[in-house]
């Protein structure tokens, strides 16, 4: 068997995905403005020093950085993130700062989990773990519409199978 070409997956994740990436940038930004507020309400504004340049300049960067996190990041994601399961691998590849490409050889496939959490309920998802005996042979195929992780996961998980049947 020959090794399988690093290259970007084939598909995307589910487009529903821009609407939990949102609700969690959402979710994100309400606890940090209320950060922000409790900061400004505890912290007197006649101290000296840098305190009066900072009751203003937190609160600026931290709606900037949570403007991107809401309007920016859960689309640039949705770009990015992709995964395939091949004949021999499954590829994916995450991130949008920091792109992390993975492949597993179904050969090493030990164990296929189909995980789901609350806001991922909401929204019809489902993120799928394809594990190896490594420490770094996870794959970890996110945010796929929860009938797909199931049909992808069983996939896996017999054909897994079948390599093992061989071997033995």
């Amino acid at each position: 068997m020959t090794a399988a070409p690093v290259r970007e997956p084939a598909w995307p994740v589910a487009r529903s995905a821009i609407a939990l990436w949102v609700t969690q940038a959402v979710l994100g930004t309400l606890f940090w403005a209320a950060l922000v507020v409790a900061a400004l309400l505890f912290v007197p504004s006649s101290l000296g020093g840098p305190v009066p340049t900072l009751r203003w300049l937190v609160p600026v960067a931290v709606g900037v950085w949570r403007l991107v996190a809401m309007g920016v990041q859960p689309f640039v994601r949705y770009r990015v993130h992709r995964w395939e399961v091949t004949a021999d691998t499954v590829h994916s590849l995450t991130g949008w700062l920091t792109r992390t490409w993975t492949l597993v050889p179904v050969a090493r496939i030990q164990t296929v989990d189909v995980t789901q959490g609350a806001l991922q309920r909401l929204f019809g998802l489902s993120t799928v773990a394809v594990l190896t005996a490594s420490s770094q042979g996870t794959v970890t195929v996110p945010q796929l519409e929860t009938d797909v992780a199931h049909r992808v996961a069983d996939d896996l998980a017999r054909r897994a199978d079948a390599v093992r049947d061989e071997a033995t």
